[in-house]
């Protein structure tokens, strides 16, 4: 289980756009990764605007902040859009890099065992390392969490 303090596994994904993006990309910058269940549900969608309304405020404190969720680029694309989102959105289809931070999970509804993605944030501190790990977000929460975080 990664915890603060370790290195942050590298990775290169596509993103909306169809660029490519990797974390190494960000070296000298604190980056803000999240995981998200899925485009275009409540609470991802919740937790989406209320990023893009902080982008200001978490860009003036020298983050940058990437989604990662395993849906296609074209759905990522679609959502960016409906939404208006500033920050970049990445494509983790096989759940890899999900895997490789712990958040590919064994969840459940309605007695229904599955796996998918559980809610989590990792603050990667300008040298690629763990600086912060949140697990189970609240998404309505997140955005002025990490706002508070980024200002201590």
């Amino acid at each position: 289980m990664l915890e603060a303090g370790h290195q942050a596994p590298d990775f290169t994904l596509l993103a909306d756009d169809g660029s490519e993006v990797s974390l190494g990309d960000f070296r000298g910058k604190k980056v803000v990764l999240y995981f998200y269940p899925k485009d275009n549900t409540s609470g991802c969608t919740t937790q989406a605007c209320d990023l893009r309304d902080a982008m200001e405020d978490v860009t003036a404190l020298g983050a940058v902040v990437l989604g990662v969720s395993p849906d296609s680029q074209r759905s990522h694309e679609r959502f960016k859009s409906k939404y208006d989102l500033n920050f970049p959105l990445l494509v983790d289809e096989d759940h890899s890099v999900a895997e490789a931070y712990g958040t590919w999970v064994e969840k459940s509804m309605y007695g229904k065992k599955y796996m998918g993605i559980e809610r989590s944030t990792f603050i990667i501190d300008e040298d690629g390392n763990l600086e912060a790990v949140w697990r189970k977000v609240k998404a309505k929460e997140h955005a002025q969490r990490l706002k508070e975080y980024l200002e201590t």
